[in-house]
């Protein structure tokens, strides 16, 4: 009969497993920055409705060159142009912006004409270019570098460009590049940060898949020296993988940046409940139960504590969704599924192949029994011995705990995961220093008083503070208004002079009327203003100051506008990509608390209802605790910031850790119900639950190690620092934790 039920259980999974199979083959990849952004804030709900009456900032690619002799020479500059031509010739871009193709414009009786800034046909005429261009400021840190050297084009592509597009320009881009002979260009940009990171995730993924089997392979085969022990653990956690990206994909749930870590995590979670499941199994084995006494024991006493993992272990990864980042939202979800299926599957495929397996070997191998009991005798004894030095112990790294958490930081840059090495951050950093930055800066104005337009004086005098402002205090460049086109209206109505490059009286102002109708119809201004004239835009770049420095900078910057610009007459107010990254981070430390918070209450609630004492939820806590705050603690001392993608790491290493916890309390009220003492309860416990805890544990660390292996410094410090978590509450499991209990708990009837 139990053979039978083993054969549907086996025939069930096997037909789900195909299906997933396929589902999970047409698993999609996905790097959209723009989800990261706070679901429900205020701020990404202006930014949404804003970048429908203009655009998204975002849509811009930036070339930049490096020439050691200097740009204004001719072949050089012949090559930029020929490459601005054929750029402005490419169906995904909208506008080059280029030093070739710059023009300033100049109003004679003749009427409208443009003058470009380099006489490119006329080469003896460079020299005297490139002075009149350095008397330029709008060019200069923008198409020219400060120093001469270098140039850049800004790309202004197809909205929203996808990867098909985004690739298509990039590799048209680059075999012009090459033809033309030009130099390696530097590249910044969505559609060059875009592909860079796709290939990294679907290259990390297998390569943390095929890393974490090999270092589980040889964990099993060392530890239970028996083929089907490495071959059936392996088969159950690869079917939670499978069923998981089975049925993200069947709800069309592409993997990301966040996504990449699930298989991983999922295999590494479930060879816990596999390891649990097999040590009590072989336990039973050894002393001399048939193999279905055994399976059925091992269910009795294994599964209820491996239950109880697994809730508080999916539980930690839903807690996760209180986040208003959707990506994350996602992958706390999806994860907590898996944990799910890995579950059930452990406990009902793994039992259906061992019931028609022969007894291991290693169950009349006495030796690896009696060195784990050695090892684990020998802990206990120091333990006990010890339990002062360990509570002191315990209280000076909470302690020095806190005191590094205090410096703890919430900060990221836009590719801050990259390392410095890698050619895309070199990139950006060129842009950075020669270039005012790849950032984009976006600010919304708006005119209050009806009787007036961006156009009118008072605005413009409103608009020029902000503007001062914006370029002398808050950091941006390149920053495009209707200032900017009030400017050169009134420079181009006298004759192209320098010196009229400002904004005009009131009463010329008025005169200019017909030619600022003429200019921002000019498609450098595209998408500059509104029709009524009533809302246009600031728009510029700055370098890459990391989200911090840039939260303070904004709100000084909205101080200013409070106390300096009349907002009864013209609003402004800062939006845009920028803005949406650095508020995504401002949440994270309220959701992480927020997550860890339910996480603890579902701990205390288990704890609390397994043991009905208000002292035992406080023992369970505090060994949990402890390695939480020392990872924080860690982090700050060593400059480690808290960001988007690390700040899953203390709801994972929770989850996880929590689970040592567990299997140990639900143990040992096994061993107290049975009528044993307080002391040979902990010892049982301690024995019986030691090894299996140290060696998913083991399993647990050298699949969260492989995240070493990756690019992204997030998903590198998620590796690490998850790993330290483990390792500290392995330790804390077998030291604080018996002492805590030995010393503090009174059962009931004691």
């Amino acid at each position: 009969m139990h053979k039978s039920l083993a054969i549907l259980t086996l025939l069930v999974i096997l037909i789900i497993s195909i299906l997933a199979t396929i589902s999970s083959s047409r698993v999609s990849f996905d790097y959209d920055f723009e989800k990261f952004f706070p679901v429900g804030d205020g701020d990404l709900e202006f930014f949404l409705e804003y970048r429908q009456q203009f655009e998204n900032d975002n849509d811009f690619l930036l070339v930049g060159f490096e020439n050691n002799l200097g740009v204004f020479h001719s072949d050089f500059l012949l090559k930029i142009d020929s490459l601005t031509r054929y750029l402005e010739s490419m169906s995904q871009v909208d506008q080059v912006i280029s030093p070739t193709n710059a023009t300033r414009p100049i109003y004679s009786p003749m009427g409208w004409i443009p003058i470009s800034y380099l006489h490119l046909d006329e080469p003896h005429r460079l020299v005297e270019d490139s002075i009149k261009v350095y008397q330029q400021q709008d060019l200069v840190g923008q198409l020219f570098s400060g120093d001469g050297k270098a140039l850049s084009l800004l790309i202004k592509h197809r909205q929203n460009i996808k990867r098909a597009g985004a690739d298509s320009l990039m590799t048209g881009l680059s075999h012009k590049i090459e033809s033309l002979g030009l130099p390696p260009a530097h590249l910044a940009g969505k559609a060059r940060a875009q592909p860079v990171y796709l290939d990294l995730i679907e290259q990390e993924m297998s390569v943390f898949l095929v890393a974490s089997l090999v270092l589980v392979i040889l964990f099993l085969a060392i530890t239970y020296r028996a083929l089907w022990a490495v071959i059936v653990p392996l088969l159950v956690v690869a079917l939670a993988g499978i069923w998981t990206l089975g049925l993200m994909t069947a709800l069309g749930k592409p993997l990301d940046l966040m996504m990449v870590l699930l298989p991983t995590i999922i295999f590494v979670v479930g060879m816990s409940d596999v390891v649990h499941i097999l040590t009590r199994y072989i336990e039973e084995l050894r002393l001399g139960n048939s193999r279905f006494t055994a399976l059925s024991t091992t269910f009795r006493e294994v599964g209820i504590a491996t239950f109880l993992t697994s809730v508080t272990t999916g539980i930690g990864f839903l807690t996760l969704m209180v986040s208003n980042i959707s990506p994350i939202r996602d992958f706390g979800l999806y994860t907590a599924i898996g944990v799910l299926i890995a579950y059930i599957l452990a406990f009902s495929l793994m039992p259906s192949i061992l019931i028609f397996l022969p007894r291991p070997k290693i169950v009349t191998n006495p030796q690896a029994k009696n060195i784990w009991n050695r090892l684990l005798s020998r802990s206990l004894i120091w333990t006990l011995r010890n339990n002062t030095v360990i509570l002191y112990g315990s209280i000076l790294l909470v302690t020095l705990s806190v005191l590094g958490t205090l410096k703890l930081e919430v900060n990221t840059f836009l590719i801050d995961d990259l390392p410095r090495s890698h050619p895309m951050k070199a990139d950006f950093m060129f842009f950075d220093e020669h270039f005012g930055g790849s950032r984009p800066f976006e600010m919304a104005i708006q005119v209050q008083n009806q009787e007036y337009t961006v156009f009118d004086y008072p605005v413009l005098r409103e608009m020029e503070k902000v503007e001062t402002y914006l370029l002398q205090s808050y950091g941006t460049s390149a920053l495009t208004s209707p200032i900017k086109i009030i400017k050169l209206t009134n420079q181009a109505a006298n004759g192209g002079s320098d010196r009229f490059y400002q904004i005009p009286d009131s009463l010329e102002l008025t005169k200019l009327g017909r030619l600022i109708r003429k200019v921002k119809r000019h498609p450098y201004f595209s998408n500059m203003i509104s029709e009524d004239q009533k809302n246009s835009r600031f728009t510029g770049r700055m370098g890459d100051i990391g989200s911090n420095i840039s939260t303070l900078n904004t709100v000084a910057l909205r101080d200013f506008i409070d106390t300096a610009i009349d907002t009864s007459l013209v609003n402004f107010r800062v939006t845009g990509t920028s803005l949406l990254i650095d508020k995504s981070n401002s949440y994270l430390v309220n959701n992480m608390i927020m997550g860890l918070a339910i996480a603890f209450a579902v701990v205390a609630l288990i704890a609390g209802f397994m043991f009905k004492s208000w002292r035992m939820v406080l023992i369970t806590l505090v060994p949990n605790l402890i390695p939480l705050l020392m990872i924080a603690g860690i982090m700050g001392f060593l400059g480690i910031t808290l960001k988007l993608s690390t700040s899953v790491i203390f709801t994972i290493a929770f989850g996880i850790a929590v689970d040592d916890t567990i299997h140990f309390i639900s143990k040992l009220k096994m061993e107290l119900a049975k009528g044993k003492s307080k002391l040979y309860a902990i010892k049982r416990t301690y024995f019986s639950t030691g090894k299996a805890i140290v060696i998913t544990t083991m399993v647990l660390i050298s699949g969260f190690l492989t995240l070493l292996l990756s690019a992204f410094g997030g998903t590198f410090y998620i590796g690490l620092l998850v790993g330290l978590t483990l390792v500290f509450a392995l330790i804390v499991d077998l030291t604080l934790l018996p002492v805590l209990i030995l010393l503090f708990y009174k059962p009931s009837g004691s």
